[in-house]
């Protein structure tokens, strides 16, 4: 670029920059305009959580390189769609051409949808402090029926704006034999259908295009990735493993995006954080605890000088890509006190006093804690801890609930990616591709890993979610030493998210394989069939 070009763009960008809209007014400009956030971030060379996050209140700002053509789109958009000028706002007079006077008249309302009642016809969409529509559990729309996540004022689940499907009218009753006298009746119109709403498909038909799409797409990405890093490192594996490992936090985030295309629940990347998520120091340990195991069963010895009892040690195939099946909270972390921040459908950490754990044959869910008294553990955690003291189990006493930050959740919210990765995987194990199997494991293992606060991954940061996957990881495998206890196997010991080791014959139990619902023997250097002695105590 030319000298002159350089001094254009930066005196362009500097007017336009001078005049950039709130988040509120961007949002408002693509929605007006049709286009999703994936046409946005490709427009401008950034992720579609980028473009999120710059049309959140409290967001990021645009910054270079997407800040100029998204500026540059914003202005074109606003031409295109001009909104009423607030009285006062110079800069939105700036930005929209329009002047900056007097509010003007109200347009008349929208037409309601033919066959709602009178009554149903002037709900409005609830909206936040930012004008954004609010979402909620999904329901039936209460006019068209038709499912949605958006809410009404009363809560109610009730279409945003003219997005209401038409109603499809009843087949008319049949009709009485006419009689000489009988006048014909008038003819009733049919109700117009919204362009918008006649151009938008249905939820499941969006669902499974974005899924089809994603699916291939991943194909496409870890086939080349890995064929690409191979031959640049021609022939040395060490070099393009390597290599993958390194690209594998930005693949999986856009991989992410593809899944969250047509997402039901849009999500905060960057909520403002409390305390206890933050770490005290950079050396110092996280705050909360995850309830990592490291149980070994005390009537057993792992050195006893006549040991007899055969030990297999078992594996747990992708523990983490597993346990991104669970409850992740979507928004922004409230704080309640008490048991109020409890909830099926709420999320996040809470402050606990837990129950004693009475069973020294069983590992404690809690994991093996140094210091006792109450603690601050996941959703996840709290989730195991109150199954176990239900009815079904009744292996402990619920614990007190002291005080929580949560918001509403989802448990789907990572499926789709999991499924990806899942399905990914069982292909490589198929095909026998080493490299690309290490780089799947590297794409979820990382995006958990760095989705805390982490220089590696700057489109998300969620420690909340780190930890709540981190825990469901544990519980997981806790679930699995149960069901071996419950089987008649004895627990020698539970380690890590991955690690089971038991008595007699677990191929009865669990079903053998490389597969994520299958397990298999540990194997390494010093133990090769995964089997070993123990004898044991005070016999």
């Amino acid at each position: 670029m030319s000298e002159g070009n350089s001094v254009e763009s930066l005196l362009e960008e500097a007017r336009l920059t001078a005049e950039m809209p709130p988040p509120a007014e961007r949002l408002r400009l693509r929605e007006a305009a049709g286009l999703t956030r994936d046409q946005v971030a490709t427009a401008c060379g950034v992720s579609r959580s980028t473009v999120q996050n710059w049309e959140r209140d409290g967001g990021s700002t645009p910054t270079p390189p997407g800040r100029l053509p998204y500026l540059r789109l914003l202005r074109g958009l606003a031409e295109i769609h001009p909104a009423p000028a607030v009285p006062g706002d110079p800069v939105a007079a700036l930005f929209t051409g329009q002047p900056s006077g007097p509010a003007p008249v109200p347009a008349a309302a929208p037409a309601p949808v033919a066959g709602v009642p009178a009554a149903l016809a002037g709900l409005e969409t609830l909206r936040g402090p930012g004008g954004r529509a609010v979402e909620g559990d999904p329901g039936p729309c209460v006019r068209c029926g038709v499912e949605t996540t958006y809410q009404s004022t009363d809560g109610r689940p009730l279409h945003s704006g003219a997005m209401c499907q038409p109603i499809t009218a009843q087949p008319p009753a049949e009709p009485a034999a006419a009689t000489p006298a009988s006048a014909p009746a008038a003819a009733v119109p049919a109700a117009p259908v919204s362009p918008v709403a006649a151009r938008v498909p249905t939820r499941p038909q969006r669902r499974s295009k974005s899924a089809d799409r994603a699916r291939a797409e991943l194909a496409v990405l870890i086939r080349r990735a890995v064929e690409e890093e191979a031959e640049r490192a021609a022939g040395d594996e060490d070099a393009a493993l390597d290599a993958l490992v390194k690209r594998a936090i930005p693949d999986v985030m856009h991989l992410f995006n593809e899944t969250r295309a047509t997402g039901r629940y849009e999500y905060t990347a960057y909520p403002v954080l409390p305390d206890i998520l933050k770490k005290p120091a950079k050396k110092e340990p996280d705050q909360i605890w995850e309830a990592r195991p490291r149980f070994h069963h005390p009537g057993y010895s792992m050195r006893a000088p006549q040991a007899d009892i055969t030990v297999t040690a078992l594996d747990v195939n992708a523990a983490y890509l597993s346990a991104l099946k669970c409850w992740l909270p979507i928004g922004k972390l409230e704080h309640t006190t008490g048991a109020d921040g409890v909830g099926p459908k709420r999320a996040g950490v809470h402050l606990v006093t837990p129950a004693e754990w009475a069973h020294p044959h069983l590992p404690d869910p809690l994991g093996d804690r140094d210091e006792p008294g109450a603690l601050w553990i996941t959703d996840a955690t709290l989730r195991l801890l109150l199954r176990l003291s239900g009815p079904k189990y009744q292996l402990t006493q619920a614990p007190t609930v002291h005080e929580s930050w949560t918001s509403g959740a989802s448990e789907n919210f990572l499926d789709a990616l999991r499924k990806l990765l899942t399905a990914a995987r069982e292909e490589a194990i198929e095909e026998g591709d080493v490299l690309a199997l290490e780089y799947i494991k590297g794409m979820y293992s990382k995006l958990i890993s760095t989705m805390g606060e982490s220089i590696h991954n700057r489109e998300i940061e969620r420690p909340d979610w780190m930890h709540i996957i981190h825990s469901q990881a544990y519980a997981n495998l806790w679930g699995k030493a149960y069901k071996a206890h419950e089987a008649g196997l004895e627990v020698i010991a539970m380690m890590g998210t991955d690690e089971l080791h038991v008595t007699g014959d677990w191929r009865q139990v669990f079903t053998e394989g490389r597969g994520v619902s299958q397990i298999k023997i540990k194997e390494s250097d010093a133990k090769a069939s995964g089997e070993y002695l123990v004898g044991k105590v005070g016999r």
